[in-house]
């Protein structure tokens, strides 16, 4: 193999320039939603000083992907999706301003200022599906895997930067700054999406509200494929979820080295990057069930082998190797879901496949928190690798779809059948424009 075929498929940035502007608005708006959430939790706990505030930062932001996804999924599918996009940008961008007002006049109460987050994560509920369809309809199916690893690098890229460049601009000119920074990176998003041409649902437009939502639910409990590529992620991030667990394993084995605790977060983004860098030969495999299986076992066995290790090196790397799996696993679900599902459902099943990322980490440093409280961390660790292996066997097992490669095997089911029925994209010829998404790469 090449040593070009095996870094990062950069066909799309060849071939496309509407995605070359996507992925520049959504790399861009990335880096200043990332310092809009280092600094609303800067200005939180510099107002109260307190966790329980803190914490609710988290819930400002998670809490309207559940309670708007799927309801915004059921109107993208019923709607141009680049006007949903643009309206939800600007909505966006509207929000970071009024934070950037209150960041420069002086604050706001506490309950205030996380309400304005809501607003702003809500408008982000409704933009997530909205942009989940771009992707595929403006790349040849060939590609659409490739893309969306440069996504999920420039994402993962942005996740490392963005917090860093917060902290600077919040030493040097203060959190209304940071804000208006954010507000003016939508400007690019806005760019990048306005230029595309109407992207209505290809198929049956979805029925108006808890009808469509309920037909969005009826595929995804109905088509194999995407279902079991939905139960893995829930496997891995329920059941082996470590992160809240870093600090006790930390104490209990290597003495509460702040250091150490610093190097467990780091190396499970390096793991991450460094996968999603050299994810070339992953791309054009074009086999995304078994990789996603394999990879998901994985980020079960390397989460188990930290919690039996004693030396620190050790534990670093089986974390690095749990990143990588991790990134490798996301990227193949997601190429899943936007391959396999059909383009009048998209919305639907994109907001799904994000509330399935915001609530499955959450449960699972939950359910890591709660299995050391019985027993110690590296109990809760192992265990938790353990039983993730079994639940990704359990679904490999009766999901032979997923097993057989592209899931192009018959047992299909669901609202739209299979991935064939209007996912497929345009000649590139034929789109001009671009667009965005400030959407973050999500859990394993």
């Amino acid at each position: 193999m090449s040593l070009g075929r095996t870094f990062l498929d950069v066909r799309p940035l060849r071939t496309s320039p509407v995605y070359r502007r996507l992925l520049i608005g959504r790399t861009v708006s990335s880096l200043g939603g990332f310092m809009t959430m280092v600094t609303v939790m800067y200005q939180v706990w510099d107002t109260t000083h307190s966790s329980v505030w803190s914490g609710a930062v988290g819930l400002a932001q998670a809490l309207p992907m559940v309670a708007v996804g799927l309801f915004a999924g059921a109107w993208v599918d019923r709607a141009d999706r680049r006007r949903v996009y643009l309206l939800a940008t600007v909505g966006q961008a509207a929000c970071s301003l009024l934070l950037a007002v209150q960041g420069f006049t002086g604050g706001v109460p506490v309950p205030l200022l996380l309400a304005l987050v809501a607003v702003q994560a809500s408008f982000g509920a409704v933009g997530g599906p909205a942009a989940g369809v771009f992707v595929p309809r403006l790349l040849p199916k060939d590609q659409v895997a490739a893309g969306l690893a440069l996504n999920q690098a420039t994402g993962q890229s942005m996740m490392l930067i963005g917090p860093a460049v917060a902290g600077l601009v919040l030493g040097w000119r203060g959190i209304g700054v940071c804000y208006l920074l954010d507000a003016l990176t939508f400007g690019l998003a806005f760019y990048g999406a306005f230029g595309l041409p109407p992207l209505p649902p290809e198929g049956e437009k979805s029925r108006p509200g808890l009808h469509g939502v309920l037909d969005g639910l009826r595929f995804l409990t109905g088509h194999r494929v995407v279902r079991g590529a939905l139960l893995t992620d829930l496997a891995a991030t329920v059941l082996a979820m470590p992160v809240s667990l870093f600090p006790l394993v930390n104490e209990e084995r290597f003495g509460g080295d702040p250091r150490t605790l610093g190097l467990f977060l780091s190396a499970l983004a390096v793991g991450g990057v460094t996968a999603t860098a050299l994810s070339g030969p992953v791309t054009r495999l074009a086999r995304p069930g078994p990789v996603m299986l394999c990879a998901s076992g994985l980020w079960g066995v390397s989460l188990a082998a930290f919690g039996l290790t004693t030396s620190a090196w050790a534990g670093i790397a089986a974390l690095v190797l749990a990143g990588a799996a991790d990134a490798v696993a996301v990227l193949s679900r997601t190429t899943i879901v936007q391959t396999r599902t059909p383009d009048a459902l998209l919305g639907r099943v994109t907001a799904a496949e994000a509330i399935v990322g915001q609530a499955g980490p959450h449960l699972g440093n939950l359910r890591g928190g709660l299995a050391a409280g019985w027993s110690s961390g590296a109990v809760a660790l192992v265990t938790g690798g353990v039983l993730c292996v079994a639940a990704v066997t359990a679904v490999a097992a009766t999901t032979p779809e997923l097993r057989g490669g592209d899931g192009r095997a018959g047992g299909d089911g669901g609202a739209g059948g299979v991935g064939d029925s209007g996912s497929g994209a345009p000649s590139l010829a034929a789109v001009e424009g671009g667009g965005s998404t400030d959407v973050a790469p999500g859990g394993p």
